[in-house]
């Protein structure tokens, strides 16, 4: 049952499962085993860009197409579901048409640029791509009257997902059943089931059709597939997964803006997760987004505690210093890439093997 349900696509290593697991119980119990703000908005960013992520990695490791457009993607998402609530009210009905609308919208940007780039080699399409998304970045700066400039949107969401709904009176295991905790198992399941869909494509004929048009495309097209045809098809699967995750952003946060979802900063993170974790994995995605969020989140906090023991130990408590920390997140990111050259996933299934 459990290989139907992951495509037949099993993590192949005891302890990627092992980790797999570990990850899946804590995100699933987040609120209840690390009670605080703090900790749940980490865990629904985690779940977030686990489909973000992952729905890159079905461009660039299962594709193998360069793009710097996906943060377009993911924000053409956002602020589909932003400006229909904006618009109609806080209702279900705006909600789903604005996931909707969102998720068509990227569908199209997609195919054309898939059309009218794809055609030609690599470094130009990712040039492309490059020139759209910046594009687009400033256009969304630009029109104040509708997207909000600068400052974004705020915007209501149905009743049902704010803090101020309550299903229940009494705390359960000392956690409050309000309507934030509905909007986080929101989050973790439309992930959980995109992350699914996502594992059901990429073991397909039509992913492993893909991998071959990635692995040699000269000879694909020789034996007679339309290799045009299919790395469309894979960037507007794509960009409809990263204007979901889009969605699931804006409804989270009830505040969309350039910052949130536009930024090349959003772009790289993307890249970097997909790296530590291992392309050509989706099991890649969820490793990497979650190290990579953990250590965003925490690592300032851990180097202050680091800092302030060491104080006795002038050099070193300057080296570590908070204000120090993307110095020593890019040292780790450095380290994983020597030390996992395919990924963390990669390096785990070839230890199996």
């Amino acid at each position: 049952m459990l290989t139907k349900l992951l495509s037949g696509d099993t993590p192949r290593s005891s302890l990627l499962t092992v980790i797999l697991l570990i990850v899946l119980v804590c995100l699933a119990f987040a609120p209840f085993l690390f009670p605080g703000t703090k900790s749940l908005e980490t865990a629904a960013r985690i779940c977030i860009f686990i489909v973000l992520v992952a729905s890159y990695d079905l461009l660039l490791g299962y594709a193998g197409i360069v793009s710097f457009a996906h943060t377009m993607f993911f924000g053409i998402g956002a602020y589909g579901t932003a400006l229909a609530l904006s618009a109609t009210g806080p209702s279900y009905v705006s909600l789903a048409w604005g996931t909707l609308a969102g998720a068509v919208l990227a569908a199209v940007f997609a195919l054309a640029i898939g059309l009218f780039s794809l055609r030609v080699k690599a470094i130009f399409f990712a040039m492309v791509t490059l020139a759209v998304a910046s594009a687009f970045a400033v256009l969304v700066s630009q029109m104040s009257w509708l997207t909000g400039g600068e400052d974004g949107l705020n915007y209501k969401i149905p009743r049902e997902f704010t803090p101020a709904f309550k299903l229940v009176e009494e705390k359960v295991l000392d956690v409050r059943i309000n309507g934030k905790l509905l909007a986080y198992y929101l989050v973790f399941f439309a992930s959980a089931f995109l992350f699914l869909v996502m594992l059901r494509i990429v073991n397909s004929p039509f992913g492993r059709t893909l991998k071959a048009v990635r692995d040699n495309a000269f000879r694909a097209e020789a034996i007679g597939y339309r290799v045009v045809w299919y790395r469309t098809t894979a960037t507007v699967l794509s960009a409809v997964m990263a204007a979901l995750a889009g969605s699931l952003l804006a409804v989270w946060l009830r505040y969309t803006g350039p910052a949130t979802t536009l930024s090349m900063e959003i772009m790289i993170d993307i890249l970097l997760m997909v790296v530590i974790g291992g392309m050509g994995t989706l099991y890649g995605a969820v490793l990497g987004a979650t190290l990579f969020i953990l250590a965003q989140t925490y690592l300032q906090n851990l180097m202050g505690i680091a800092s302030e023991a060491t104080s006795a130990v002038p050099f070193l408590s300057t080296l570590v210093a908070p204000e120090r920390w993307l110095l020593w997140l890019g040292v780790l990111f450095v380290l994983s890439v020597y030390f996992f050259p395919s990924g963390i996933v990669g390096r785990l299934r070839a230890g199996r093997a």
